[in-house]
């Protein structure tokens, strides 16, 4: 972040302001029905074939746009966590797990490796995905001892780390991704397409190329889910569909994201361009 700069932003992605007490109509406390979705506590099954596991609430940034701000998290007990395994293990269709939370990397290596480790165990499950935003805003996460487990693990891992401004991506956070890369992990990243932020075609551009010197691949440009508090950060549909054709006349095919809206009850995630 700029030190002065109240427009800076990384800074507007966290700095709590007045207009997130503005009551809009159309936005709810849970617009993608994640509560309708939990199948038992800590476990999100929204779509075919996957299962998320919110390993943790805890997260090392309180970002003002997430469309988790209000889920009711609950302490993850190990009787919870013995439930979640069961119903994944019943549950023969889930060939692919998605650590969310919060963040699981702001587990301890102990417990992230035991969960993993778990999860090893199921014959069904085929693949590991891991969603954190700790390798951007805390690169130090990213440690010996963190790889060198990430290496042995059996499971094939993608990392699908978040970020949505290329002033995020700086020599520290490249160092840290490339350990991923050495440890064989593939690394996508989404973006939240937010007002004021990254809503024009030379930041997310430059986000995109920033990326890809770091070995990361654009995989998602979310439109913003409208959960009650962040409305202001709300970009047009008609805009975000004349910033992605310009991403398109000026970049390879492989760096342009794919822009999408959740909706609830959705089978998979709607592209829109």
């Amino acid at each position: 972040m700029e030190k002065g700069n109240p427009q800076d932003p990384l800074l507007k992605q966290v700095l709590p302001v007045a207009e997130e007490e503005v009551p809009l109509s159309s936005y709810t406390h849970d617009p993608l029905n994640e509560r309708g979705a939990e199948r038992t506590p800590g476990i999100l099954q929204k779509y075919a074939g996957r299962a998320l596991l919110i390993a943790t609430p805890a997260c090392a940034i309180h970002c003002r746009y997430c469309f988790r701000r209000h889920f009711p998290y609950r302490p993850f007990t190990e009787r919870h966590l013995d439930a979640a395994f069961a119903y994944i293990r019943r549950e023969d269709s889930i060939r692919e797990v998605i650590l969310s939370g919060g963040d699981p990397l702001c587990l301890t290596d102990e417990k992230l490796v035991a969960l993993i480790n778990q999860l090893a165990t199921i014959p069904h499950v085929q693949q590991l995905r891991i969603h954190t935003r700790l390798p951007v805003v805390l690169p130090e996460r990213v440690d010996d001892n963190l790889l060198a487990w990430l290496t042995e693990t059996p499971l094939p891992t993608v990392i699908i780390i978040h970020a949505n401004h290329p002033h995020e991506i700086d020599e520290t956070v490249i160092k840290a991704l490339a350990g991923f890369r050495t440890a064989g992990i593939f690394l996508l990243n989404q973006s939240v397409l937010l007002r004021g932020i990254n809503d024009d075609g030379d930041t997310l551009i430059a986000l995109s190329e920033r990326l890809f010197t770091a070995g990361v691949l654009p995989y998602y440009l979310h439109m913003l889910d409208p959960v009650v508090g962040v409305g202001h950060f709300a970009v047009e549909e008609r805009r975000a569909k004349e910033i992605m054709a310009e991403m398109r006349s000026l970049l390879p095919g492989y760096l342009v994201p794919r822009l999408v809206r959740e909706i609830a009850g959705a089978g998979y995630k709607i592209p829109l361009f």
